[in-house]
């Protein structure tokens, strides 16, 4: 409410002192939302819970029993999911908003306890012996199915992150996870293929309306898969490094082609990060080479190049700006 705008009505003569004091009242006692702020209590309350339940299990273990461990997490974990089916709304490939303020919470709980509850049973009773896959795929079908039918965008972001877990144990040799080397040149490929698979549900979501709003997710995950992949690429492949920047330049235009049509400054700015990145790679590698002073050059380059950079994120920000008043 501009007060102000009352204020010059009550000098023209428009409203009386009565009125405008009215006005200056309701002004002044307008609520204010803390509703992220209590979000944000809620989940660190639940971060804090399951925390706190790992600290104590482990210090008390050998008094508590791993089967009297096993029976309390199985319990908490069937009680909240008992509790999201009962309460939760109808299904719909739309977005569906939560039945009361705790719903979600609940559900991050019952879903932290679910993984508690897999990773248990395979850290101590060995119940999938080696195949690591299985103990993480399980916990994924059961996250995707809950961030759908739940219709819930953070159970969906663990998902996605067990997807990654999954693929990249499934094509990870045992010797290695045993050896915990991890530089396997089949984790890059593999982790190119996740992105682009993540782009492509994202976008048969948006044409289908299949949990629309969902695709942020699956693009955001995708993009930064698929950039930190090639940039892998780069430094792994050391004498084919120049061939990587055919996958990220590909990648960056279609990027920077989702940002302008969603007017997204976040997509530009994880764009440039990501192409800055290589760019200084091979202009430091092209500096390294040559008989020239390195350092000289390469004090230069970071000066420029962040003066780029400033002038070109400033430009793209007033650019999304102005499409996005044409759009309104």
């Amino acid at each position: 409410m501009k007060a102000r705008l009352f204020e010059q009505l009550h000098k023209e003569g428009l409203i009386s002192a009565f009125s405008l004091e009215k006005v200056r009242t309701a002004a002044g006692s307008r609520l204010f939302s803390i509703n992220w702020e209590l979000k944000t209590i809620l989940y660190l309350g639940i971060l804090l819970i399951t925390s706190g339940l790992g600290i104590l299990v482990y210090k008390n273990i050998d008094t508590i029993g791993h089967q009297a461990v096993l029976t309390a997490i199985g319990l908490l974990c069937t009680g909240c999911f008992f509790y999201c089916g009962r309460k939760k709304l109808p299904f719909s490939i739309s977005k569906v908003p939560p039945p009361n303020a705790f719903f979600d919470y609940i559900l991050l709980l019952g879903c932290l306890t679910f993984i508690t509850f897999i990773t248990y049973l395979q850290v101590e009773y060995n119940a999938f012996g080696n195949a690591f896959g299985l103990a993480v795929f399980l916990p994924m079908i059961v996250l995707f199915f809950s961030a759908y039918y739940f219709d819930h965008a953070g159970i969906l972001c663990m998902a996605i992150t067990n997807l990654a877990a999954w693929m990249g144990i499934a094509v990870t040799p045992l010797t290695i996870l045993k050896t915990n080397h991890f530089a396997d040149t089949q984790i890059i490929f593999a982790a190119v293929a996740l992105g682009i698979l993540l782009i492509i549900v994202a976008l048969v979501s948006e044409r289908k309306n299949i949990k629309a709003h969902f695709v942020f997710i699956y693009t955001n995950f995708g993009m930064n898969i698929i950039y930190i992949a090639c940039l892998a690429g780069m430094f792994h492949f050391d004498k084919v490094y120049l061939l990587w920047l055919i996958p990220l330049a590909v990648a960056s235009f279609y990027f920077y082609k989702e940002a302008l049509a969603q007017s997204s400054f976040y997509f530009i700015l994880m764009i440039s990060v990501y192409v800055y990145i290589a760019a200084t790679y091979v202009i430091m590698r092209l500096l390294m080479n040559n008989a020239i002073d390195e350092y000289i050059s390469g004090l230069l380059y970071f000066i420029g190049s962040g003066i780029f950079m400033i002038i070109f994120l400033i430009n793209m920000n007033k650019k999304i700006k102005y499409g996005i008043r044409l759009q309104q």
